[in-house]
């Protein structure tokens, strides 16, 4: 009787494992095919043992349900986790594999050993075998991890409910059930009939409730669902290549697009073909610049109306969290480039003309600020000239950022900084001419009312601007105006930032801001000679100035000097 319930029980694993190997996806944890893998070799296990008649083929039973019992948890758990999106580091995995196979080696050992088993000794009962057993500390260990892993995957499954909505509540309330079938049939379903071991039949109902589970999870995985329709529904074609450009493989969309592929074998290097060629083109410019990964690829039909347009898009093929090689994807873009073309078409003029109107609104707009900045200039006799000065000095600055790469810095954002320049004293039109104007230098009352500036020209700015689209120049320049005074060591004003709270164009601002005050003349003081311009600029870095920006100005430097140069000629 109890051979034929574990021979049910060892037919039904088998057959999980077979729906599960049916239904297998490649994006399936393999935590998933190893609890279909240890589940039927912990049931095998009790099936031999029901069938030993000595103690030899019943210790060897036994070393086959352990070999189940102690790496399942492991799983489980592991699985638990990853269904849960929470992150488990590659060396804490090893670590509790380690864990679960030092405890197994005592069982390994049992027969010859006294750590696992402390005395044992085989009997038969009514027809059914039976181990007569006194446990050791290596068999209380393995009672002390089932605890333990019990314990983490229900905290995990409680947590993920409370903390993470992203993770399907179907999905959670499922992952309860395998552990509470393992208890009861552990420690409850056992003392009520110790003849037999339910055990196996926990194992066997968590498989089923995983296999659920299974089923479901892919509708979750939106990334893989999605990218499995289009593929299907959009032919989209993709060819794999690892970095020494050999061939990895392709769908039949792609070898559709480029026929060479069906007769290039996989691991062979580019050869002269034609699709051949194509490729290296699209990986080579990849390389040079991974930016510049997609681009329009042409398919002749047999009549024009056949012809077809693909999008070709390269990236970096991923194995894990490592790069592996290069995928090339091609989309189907006929319908909408011949659109394109169709606009393009009707439309050059309209263009055209919004282009010229819209060349004409920004100018005039330009001019106005350039005009108000002047006019804010030619209020303060100590400046004149500063404007176009301090916004060459900003200019060069840029260009020597831009080369060195000290900063990776967007052109629109270059572009606007260039452009905010001279709107950084516009907040002066709101300063008292008497202190303004006046031939000398400030009382601290005076200066108090000078550092208003800032905070005016970023409001007047704000004013000014409110209206327009590009809202990242309306940013710099309020940026600009509002802090080129601030310093590196947060001493300056008006907000008393310190360190990158200063925006980056407000810091780069400041140093062509005080370069200009130092070797040009004003009525306070006599313009400085360029090496002790420099060696002030020099000593601040640090202090007043970002020191990120240091090797930039160094690069600047001969620039700026033969700039203010010409202009004293």
């Amino acid at each position: 009787m109890i051979q034929l319930f574990y021979s049910i029980v060892l037919v039904i694993s088998l057959i999980c494992a077979a729906v599960y190997s049916f239904m297998w996806h490649r994006h399936f944890d393999v935590n998933f095919t190893m609890i279909f893998t240890l589940v039927p070799i912990a049931c095998l296990g009790y099936f031999l043992f029901s069938q030993s008649e000595n103690l030899r083929e019943a210790v060897a039973a036994v070393k086959i349900i352990y070999l189940g019992g102690c790496f399942l948890q492991l799983f489980i758990v592991l699985n638990i986790f990853g269904l849960c999106k929470i992150r488990i580091g590659k060396r804490l995995r090893t670590l509790l594999f380690g864990i679960c196979l030092l405890l197994y080696l005592p069982v390994l050992n049992l027969g010859y050993g006294s750590s696992f088993y402390k005395s044992i000794s085989f009997t038969v009962q009514n027809g059914n075998p039976l181990l007569l057993k006194e446990y050791g500390a290596a068999h209380t260990l393995i009672y002390a991890a089932f605890f333990v892993f019990f314990a983490v995957g229900i905290s995990a499954v409680v947590y993920s409910w409370i903390r993470k909505k992203q993770v399907p509540r179907t999905v959670l309330g499922l992952l309860v059930f395998p552990y509470i079938i393992c208890v009861l049939s552990f420690f409850l379903i056992r003392q009520i009939i110790p003849q037999i071991e339910f055990v196996p039949v926990g194992y066997v109902l968590a498989e089923i409730i995983f296999l659920i589970i299974a089923y479901r999870v892919n509708l979750y995985d939106v990334s893989d669902t999605v990218i499995d329709s289009m593929v299907r529904e959009q032919g989209i074609g993709y060819v794999s290549f690892d970095f020494k450009n050999r061939y990895l493989g392709s769908n039949h969309t792609a070898q559709c697009i480029l026929p060479e592929l069906k007769d290039t074998a996989l691991d062979e290097r580019f050869g002269e073909k034609p699709a051949h060629q194509t490729i290296r083109q699209l990986l080579d410019r990849f390389r040079e610049n991974p930016e510049q990964n997609t681009c329009l690829y042409p398919v002749p039909g047999a009549g024009s109306d056949d012809d077809r347009i693909y999008t070709a898009k390269v990236n970096y093929l991923y194995d894990s969290d490592r790069k592996r090689g290069y995928i090339i994807t091609f989309t189907d873009d006929t319908a909408n480039q011949k659109y394109i073309r169709l606009l393009d078409t009707y439309n050059e003029d309209l263009r055209q003309k919004v282009e010229d109107k819209t060349r004409h609104i920004v100018e005039m707009h330009d001019n106005l600020i350039m005009s108000l900045a002047m006019m804010v200039e030619s209020r303060d006799n100590s400046t004149g000239g500063h404007i176009k000065r301090t916004s060459e000095g900003v200019r060069i600055l840029i260009e020597e950022i831009t080369r060195d790469q000290t900063l990776q810095l967007p052109e629109d954002f270059c572009r606007a900084v260039i452009k905010a320049a001279p709107m950084h004293d516009l907040g002066k039109i709101n300063v008292d001419d008497a202190v303004l104007r006046k031939p000398g230098k400030f009382t601290e009352e005076e200066f108090a009312k000078m550092k208003h500036h800032t905070t005016e020209g970023a409001r007047v700015i704000h004013e000014i601007l409110r209206q327009t689209d590009d809202e990242l120049f309306k940013t710099i320049a309020e940026n600009v105006a509002h802090y080129h005074h601030e310093r590196w060591d947060g001493s300056g004003y008006p907000a008393g930032l310190a360190g990158e709270k200063i925006p980056l164009e407000a810091r780069i601002m400041a140093i062509a801001d005080v370069y200009d005050a130092l070797v040009s003349k004003r009525v306070y003081k006599e313009a400085f000679d360029f090496a002790k311009a420099d060696r002030i600029i020099m000593e601040g870095m640090g202090s007043q100035f970002d020191p990120q920006l240091k090797e930039a100005y160094v690069h600047a430097r001969p620039r700026l000097e033969a700039y203010y140069r010409n202009l004293n000629v």
